[in-house]
């Protein structure tokens, strides 16, 4: 998994968003197991944009 398949999960998602938007949206998007594994593993919180969710993933 790499961020760019996180990005592809949340294209087209509102900013801000919390966790539970994006695991929903990631959810209808199609993303795979691993992805959204890897959101629901996210700290709940609001997040500004996709880096953020980025650096959430992968820090």
């Amino acid at each position: 998994m790499s961020p760019i398949d996180i990005q592809k999960a949340l294209s087209g998602i509102d900013y801000p968003a919390g966790k539970a938007d994006i695991v929903k949206h990631a959810e209808q998007q199609g993303g795979d197991k691993e992805v959204l594994d890897a959101l629901k593993g996210i700290e709940d919180r609001e997040y500004d944009g996709p880096s953020g969710v980025s650096a959430a993933v992968f820090d």
